[in-house]
């Protein structure tokens, strides 16, 4: 998979593109990426996804925006996973948000060489937000490429969209999440050191450097996790502000994994949320953090014998 930067291509092969911002790939981001394919495969094209960086929100209202789903890398990786030729990444500033929507069309056409564009039917782009899809297709008559719209996925009659699956993460609802994103929900990114905490209660943590300060959701969770893409090991993590060790308010992702000693600093973990099984808490000193933590532990151990085998871990 291609990856560039801006509206810009070293060659113009033809392509097949959509374009969003793809926070969590869901299943109805997944739908729109399998049509495309199709589109493309029918017509002899390239597929290409136009996504952008940051989130338009987070540009603007970055202490209102919601909270992300899925990181750049994160996102990445699930586009190669599917199959995606190119990706185009549109760092969003000032002046990316000024451009007119017919503008921004044109250079679709002309830059990255479209000959098929698939978006949903409620996108808007351009500035003030004033392109839509009636836009695009007007434009795209007039320079000569095909212009689609899909309707959104409906899951038991909720659209299925980044926000529900934030919300679904925000109250704890791991197995409502995961049918909205088709996948566990999960988290990706280096072990880096930590203040050795864990390892002083008896319980070595791997701490994951988060690449945004407001993960979606927040308590001690069951999970497994793979390291460097090796092989599935269990675990139990807490994702929070850890109110008992720590008062500076900045969400750590902390992973215990289950009967493993091994050195891992530095090293790409890849932790998938299974089970929830509390939120935080403040304890009132050291001893009781240890005691809650074992207990975090053995209800980890039983979850994972009671649940071997079955659908609700993901394969």
């Amino acid at each position: 998979m291609l990856i560039l930067r801006g509206l810009h291509s070293p060659d113009l092969k033809p392509v097949a593109l959509t374009i969003g911002n793809f926070d969590g790939v869901h299943l109805g981001h997944q739908a729109l990426l399998q049509q495309l394919q199709q589109a493309a495969q029918s017509r002899g094209l390239e597929t290409s996804v136009v996504i952008f960086e940051p989130h338009p929100r987070e540009f603007f209202t970055p202490q209102q925006a919601p909270t992300r789903l899925t990181s750049l890398r994160e996102k990445l990786e699930i586009f190669r996973a599917v199959g995606i030729g190119r990706v185009q990444v549109c760092r969003f500033n000032r002046a990316f948000s000024q451009m007119a929507a017919a503008d921004f069309i044109r250079a679709l056409h002309e830059s990255l060489a479209a000959k098929f564009v698939l978006i949903g039917d409620d996108f808007r782009f351009g500035s003030g937000r004033s392109g839509d899809f009636a836009l695009m297709e007007k434009i795209g008559e007039q320079h000569g490429f095909e212009v689609q719209s899909m309707r959104s996925v409906l899951h038991e009659s909720v659209r299925i969209s980044s926000t529900a699956v934030r919300e679904a993460l925000a109250r704890g609802s791991l197995q409502v999440a995961q049918r909205y994103l088709g996948r566990a929900y999960s988290i990706s990114g280096h072990v880096e050191h930590g203040n050795k905490m864990g390892q002083q209660l008896g319980f070595p943590t791997a701490n994951i450097q988060l690449r945004h300060n407001r993960p979606p959701l927040s308590g001690i969770f069951v999970v497994r996790a793979k390291i460097d893409g090796d092989e599935w090991r269990h675990g139990a993590a807490s994702l929070g502000v850890r109110p008992t060790v720590a008062t500076n308010g900045k969400p750590v992702l902390e992973v215990h994994l289950l009967d493993f000693a091994q050195d891992i600093y530095g090293r790409h973990l890849h932790v998938e949320f299974l089970h929830k099984l509390r939120d935080e808490e403040k304890y009132p000193d050291l001893d009781a953090l240890k005691k809650q933590i074992a207990l975090d532990i053995e209800q980890t151990k039983q979850w994972f014998k009671e649940h071997h085998g079955r659908q609700q871990i993901p394969a």
